[in-house]
């Protein structure tokens, strides 16, 4: 039995229940789950165990076991997209660019071989049509900050730009951090850094300082449990994402080897390289805070802007408003996104209708809603089949719901 750290408010009790069941019954390895409400923390819990990134770091010998605590911070994969959405749509809101001006206005070289008419919403949506590399890149040259950009600006789109979207699980990096880096001079890692991070009091890193790099969980494979605990809560269309990423043809397969081989995610390089797509670092609490800053004020945060919160409430209204719908070219399935998040729905299911956000592929997931005035983050090593709607995820989510219902009811 995992020893469950952490608290909760009169009312979360359900939370804590379904963190601890994750654990007993659905594979849990180390994680962690934060959520605020009205901007103060309700549910604040972690447990299980995290492993030493390198023997060097002092803590234990390479493999021996660790409990996660309160400070542990993770990689989040995807989760990383949601984060990076946040600064061109800041960067709208303060003025700085245009989310109907085309992409080759800032950034010249990419306008290359029918890329023309891209505007940045469509890198937004997931419908620049570039969602592949014909020449994936290997490891090294995803993180060395100039092959990525230049790879996405020579790339040809494989439909027509604007007109569908298919997610772009890694070339969804290369294309936002360039962006930004055009527009403000800074990279995007460096950004979220003096605009977010900082004023936030966030630990939450894109380019993690090798300082931090003990705190940080390892990253394994596990296998979810079979049975009931593990049934009933992903989609089942004609062809699975499973199936169409074992065709290596396929703009599944393709889309998420962009870079070949896959990086080893523990590495210190990759932790400290700039990815939007796939390589932040964070706790819970950090990512369950961006969000509530995005919609409602922190007592305790440094966010002068926009009324105290982040997104004023025309650029909130435009991160949830629908920019794309339906069949995902490249995930199989319908997905539905903003202008940066996930949206609500059947294959990234968060609150309710009104909520935004972002999964990672393997378990983590962090979203807001500002119907419930919530923010919810949730981090895990123990990394599961699936890109989106993860069993423990899912349980905790529901647990959420049943607490909000009886205290509101």
């Amino acid at each position: 039995m995992v020893d469950v750290q952490g608290t909760v408010a009169d009312g979360f009790e359900p939370v804590r229940d379904a963190f601890a069941e994750n654990f007993a019954r659905r594979g849990e390895r180390g994680a962690a789950v934060v959520l605020y409400r009205e901007g103060e923390k309700v549910v604040d819990l972690w447990g299980g165990v995290r492993y030493a990134d390198d023997p060097a770091d002092g803590t234990a010998e390479d493999g021996a076991a660790e409990p996660w605590t309160r400070n542990t911070a993770q990689v989040v994969r995807s989760v990383t997209k949601g984060v990076a959405a946040a600064v061109p749509l800041l960067l709208h809101q303060r003025g700085q660019l245009d989310l109907d001006g085309r992409v080759g206005t800032y950034w010249p070289e990419f306008k290359a071989n029918g890329k023309e008419r891209v505007l940045v919403r469509h890198l937004l949506g997931h419908r620049t049509g570039i969602p592949v590399l014909d020449t994936p890149l290997t490891p090294d040259e995803a993180v060395d900050g100039t092959s990525g950009p230049r790879a996405v600006a020579a790339q040809r789109p494989v439909w027509e730009p604007g007109t569908d979207h298919g997610y772009h699980a890694q070339t969804y990096s290369w294309l936002m951090s360039e962006l930004v880096r055009r527009v403000t001079g800074r990279t995007i890692g460096r950004w979220i850094a003096e605009e977010i991070s900082g004023p936030l009091g966030l630990d939450l890193w894109l380019g993690l300082p090798a300082e931090q790099r003990a705190r940080v969980g390892r990253i394994a494979s596990v296998e979810a449990p079979a049975g009931p605990a593990a049934q009933g809560l992903r989609l089942r269309p004609k062809r699975s994402v499973t199936e169409a990423y074992q065709d290596p043809e396929s703009l599944t397969r393709r889309a998420f080897a962009a870079i070949t081989p896959l990086p080893d995610e523990n590495d210190p390089a990759y932790l400290a390289a700039e990815l939007p797509a796939s390589g932040g670092v964070a706790t819970a609490d950090a990512l369950a805070r961006f969000y509530a800053a995005l919609i409602g004020p922190l007592p305790s945060a440094r966010t002068a802007r926009a009324g105290g919160r982040l997104f004023a409430p025309a650029t909130l209204t435009l991160a949830r408003t629908e920019e794309s719908a339906g069949p995902d070219r490249v995930l199989v399935v319908g997905t539905r996104f903003g202008l940066g998040y996930m949206l609500h729905g059947p294959a990234s299911p968060l609150f309710g209708p009104g909520s935004f956000g972002h999964p990672g592929r393997g378990g983590s997931l962090a979203f807001a809603d500002p119907g419930a005035r919530i923010g919810f983050g949730y981090v895990t090593n123990g990394m599961q089949r699936g890109v989106t709607a993860d069993p423990r995820a899912q349980a905790l989510v529901r647990a959420v719901r049943t607490s909000l219902a009886a205290r509101e009811g």
